[in-house]
């Protein structure tokens, strides 16, 4: 049975990060599942209602996002200027050029697994954007470098600084990482912006990563609907997320995707010292 300490980050047995591990890598696979759907002239409604299929008929479990705090569908669907939570709908047609995150949880046997990525629509998009998206994915990787017993957890927000700083690109402050397991969120809090949060990293804890970067100002606004948070300024924003457990030496990248392996950027299992 997994432990809760009294500031409420869990620490995980061997037997509960198992569950936690399946649950993962059915996340995985159903982003790279939405790989081919992603298309101008498809609607984020389309992808929302391929992606439930998919996750409740196919892998047989829960799209933890429906019905979240009243959350009215299965993905978040967030669309360039779009930092997260954008709810799929019938009107918003993707078009070339487009920047989409898809966002995608699964429950399996009462664990989460967690994870979202960048689509470029078409194939192909503006400078500007590609180097967002890839700058982005570069400062997800660089804090689960640094992800090891013993580590930081403000050196995440030291780490993707580092990277998206020199672009001329900012972190949003107002959404950030969170512990996960056998419940959505709970803690830590996973900041994403350098800060003196300086809590240690321990073997059996379970947490995303999940950087929010901006092409101009870092700050944001809910939009009427209640959940779609978008970047004040208008320009492009994007994420990369990735859900992890803190294992002897380093850290397991638990919805690692076959794209990411075969490239060799970042491995399932990272020893960091």
């Amino acid at each position: 049975m997994s432990t809760k300490r009294e500031d409420g980050i869990v620490i995980y047995t061997a037997e509960e990060i198992e569950k936690i591990r399946q649950a993962c890598a059915l996340a995985a696979q159903a982003l790279e599942y939405m790989e081919e759907f992603v298309k101008p002239g498809v609607t984020t409604a389309e992808l929302n209602d391929i992606a439930h299929e998919y996750m409740v008929n196919v892998q047989k479990v829960t799209p933890a996002c429906l019905n979240y705090r009243g959350f009215p569908k299965s993905i978040c669907t967030s669309v360039n200027e779009v930092i997260c939570h954008g709810i799929p709908n019938e009107k918003q047609v993707l078009r070339e050029g487009d920047i989409l995150n898809i966002d995608l949880t699964v429950i399996k046997d009462g664990y989460y697994g967690d994870n979202s990525k960048m689509y470029i629509v078409g194939g192909k998009t503006n400078p500007r954007s590609q180097e967002l998206v890839d700058a982005t994915l570069e400062s997800l990787y660089a804090a689960i470098r640094i992800c090891k017993p013993g580590a930081k957890f403000n050196e995440i927000g030291e780490a993707i600084s580092k990277v998206v700083t020199p672009h001329g690109f900012s972190i949003v402050r107002s959404y950030i990482g969170h512990g996960i397991g056998n419940e959505f969120h709970h803690a830590p809090e996973v900041l994403h912006y350098p800060n003196n949060w300086d809590k240690t990293m321990e073997v059996g804890m379970v947490f995303t990563i999940e950087p929010m970067i901006n092409a101009g100002d870092w700050r944001d606004r809910t939009l009427k609907d209640g959940w779609t948070a978008v970047t004040r300024d208008k320009k492009d924003s994007a994420q990369f997320e990735h859900q992890l457990v803190i294992i002897p030496g380093g850290v397991e990248v638990m919805t690692i995707r076959k794209e990411e392996e075969e490239a060799g950027r970042i491995q399932r299992i990272m020893i960091n010292e």
